[in-house]
């Protein structure tokens, strides 16, 4: 075989890089549109425009901005422990209950005259045992997830009515301005017209929780053990990935994060109840799948979650706009989550 000239060896050089370069932009290009989530911001930037259209006055305000992101942030906190169990392929329903428990035990917890970081620590404690239960009976004794965190979401929110002896907790005590204030205060940023942008503590929250989390799931062995277990745990147990510690920890956030958005969410609203996350479950859920994951583990992301969330919520906001009924809003809800399962089956079916 003749060897190449010199000539030659610049211009085939060259034409491979190019060849690379292309291959690239092209597979980041086709990876983009394959990947859910980015539909969805596209549907969230479509909604917002033509609501802003049909209501320019009362859409595109800094105050309903403020509304929407306070509305959507417990959710969206929520969800981002439930993205970590839906990856490696579990499910919680009981994360409504939690938050309704975490509350009340912290509500208590102040109304004994505790201070307020007593009561914020008691109420993460509370939401990380229940999610230590779920997790334990998960992992070690081999329960399947729905039937457990079933169980579970009965078993919390009974606790949460005897614990609160059903009644609605709004005495704090002495420490209750400052629980007050880290639930319902806010921040405000600089924006384009000059100004400030206020934002609600519990968006501040959302948004620094979705950075660390996102952090953690792309650059951490903790964060690709999820993935792991999730593709395939046989595969993973031989690796020797610590599935059922991991699984455990996965509850364990879950309930933690449900805790956390229930804190914030008594300081806002000023009063406790073994009421609160009734139907949340649905829509943390419906983030999570809405937002790309898969309900058969393996797939999901915290921007996802992230995204799925303020769509949920903006739905709801939207149709106030238009004039719509309300109790339409589960009806759409429950539309997207079965059409994000239909898109994920055929994009399956494509790879296949």
């Amino acid at each position: 075989m003749q060897a190449p000239t010199p000539a030659d060896s610049p211009r085939r050089s060259s034409v491979d890089i190019s060849d690379v370069t292309g291959l690239r932009e092209t597979t980041y290009w086709q990876a983009t549109v394959a990947n859910q989530a980015f539909w969805v911001t596209v549907t969230v930037i479509l909604l917002c425009l033509v609501t802003a259209w049909h209501q320019p006055d009362t859409f595109a305000t800094k105050g309903n901005f403020f509304n929407i992101t306070r509305n959507f942030a417990a959710i969206g906190i929520m969800a981002m422990g439930m993205t970590c169990v839906i990856i490696t392929g579990g499910i919680d329903l009981s994360v409504g209950s939690v938050m309704a428990l975490a509350a009340v035990v912290a509500a208590r917890i102040m109304e004994a005259g505790f201070e307020w970081y007593v009561a914020f620590i008691a109420g993460l404690m509370a939401g990380a045992a229940a999610g230590a239960i779920n997790g334990s009976l998960i992992a070690y004794v081999k329960l399947p997830p729905f039937v457990v965190t079933l169980g579970m979401l009965s078993i919390a929110r009974s606790a949460a009515i005897v614990l609160s002896e059903n009644r609605v907790i709004y005495q704090f005590g002495p420490g209750a301005d400052t629980f007050k204030a880290i639930g319902g205060g806010q921040v405000s940023i600089p924006w384009i017209d000059g100004g400030w942008l206020p934002l609600s503590n519990l968006f501040a929250v959302l948004v620094v929780l979705a950075i660390v989390m996102s952090i953690v799931l792309k650059f951490t062995a903790w964060g690709r053990y999820l993935f792991a277990i999730g593709g395939n745990e046989h595969a993973a147990r031989l690796t020797g990935i610590p599935v059922d510690r991991i699984k455990l920890q996965v509850y364990m956030l879950a309930g933690m994060t449900a805790a956390l958005a229930a804190i914030m969410s008594v300081g806002y609203m000023g009063s406790a109840s073994n009421g609160m996350g009734r139907m949340y479950e649905l829509y943390v859920i419906a983030a999570t799948v809405i937002g790309g994951a898969n309900l058969m583990g393996g797939k999901g992301s915290i921007y996802g979650a992230f995204i799925g969330a303020a769509l949920i919520f903006l739905i709801r906001n939207s149709l106030i706009m238009f004039g719509v009924d309300a109790n339409w809003y589960d009806f759409f809800v429950g539309l997207f989550i079965i059409l994000a399962v239909l898109l994920e089956r055929l994009r399956a079916r494509q790879q296949g």
